[in-house]
């Protein structure tokens, strides 16, 4: 059994707007990157985002993908969704094991320093012409985290192309600070409830093509989202969420936090491995 939570899942509005945050990009400071060139930090910096990484060979790949689709089956057999597998890494041993993966933390490491906390897992599956989009939106608008340092590893369980509904960026969004958006409790063809608006002022989209086993990093103020999946072909990703341990945690989120890198800070939790695979 996984270890009991005290945070609240799916913060609301009003307890959002009730937290002070820094809702404002801080840009890496890293001067002697390890695993990145100082240019891909400098890039990260600029347009808010660095894609492709190879994370795990292909047949790596395909081992994680039999496992998703076991783990899959399992909550869609309890009347679940294929997006319900969420906050994965404090239920299976196998999700906290990438979430804390040495190829994935590296890369995180020289972008938000020696102290690290991983707190977020979430596996995006969009099934085969399931017709969901997920608007564009900031990643920070639903976190009560502050200061805004988060940033998201999206790592492909399939292959994710055009054609089933990459995730898209628009770049440099990430300076422009918390975007005005647009809420919608009850549209049933949008994965999440905020929508950006006037997303073409901003600039064109880039498409985040990746094959399996392969992640971007974006950050958490960053203009993203994608488009419905009308093809034959599921587009599953597994979003790896990572902070400095200088940032705070509201409405209990702390307990969410898995320490990668540096000492425990000490307003953060450090779960361990869950037994459950």
């Amino acid at each position: 059994m996984a270890p009991p939570t005290t945070f609240q899942a799916v913060p609301g509005q009003d307890e959002l707007g009730q937290m002070a945050r820094d809702l404002s990009f801080h840009p890496s400071t890293t001067a002697d990157p390890k695993v990145l060139t100082r240019e891909q930090v400098d890039r990260f910096n600029r347009d808010g985002y660095l894609k492709p990484f190879r994370i795990f060979s292909e047949s790596e790949a395909d081992d994680l993908r039999r496992y998703f689709d076991g783990l899959l089956a399992r909550y869609t057999a309890e009347g679940k969704d294929s997006y319900s597998i969420s906050s994965a890494h404090l239920r299976h041993g196998r999700v906290w094991d990438i979430i804390t993966h040495p190829r994935v933390v590296g890369i995180v490491s020289d972008l938000l320093g020696t102290s690290v906390i991983g707190w977020g897992s979430h596996f995006f599956c969009k099934m085969p012409g399931d017709g969901k989009a997920v608007s564009w939106h900031q990643d920070a608008s639903y976190w009560p985290l502050t200061p805004s340092k988060a940033v998201t590893v999206w790592l492909a369980v399939d292959d994710a192309d055009r054609g089933n509904a990459a995730m898209r960026y628009i770049p440099g969004t990430h300076v422009l600070g918390h975007l005005t958006y647009n809420l919608s409790e009850t549209d049933e063809a949008n994965v999440l409830n905020q929508t950006v608006p006037g997303v073409e002022d901003y600039g064109d989209p880039v498409y985040v093509e990746l094959k399996a086993g392969e992640a971007s990093v974006h950050a958490d103020l960053l203009l993203h989202g994608s488009e419905a999946n009308t093809s034959d072909r599921r587009r599953c990703g597994l979003t790896l969420r990572y902070t400095p341990g200088d940032v705070r945690a509201g409405l209990g989120w702390h307990d969410k936090g898995v320490v990668v890198a540096g000492d425990p800070p000490a307003h953060w939790g450090n779960r361990p491995r869950p037994t459950e695979e």
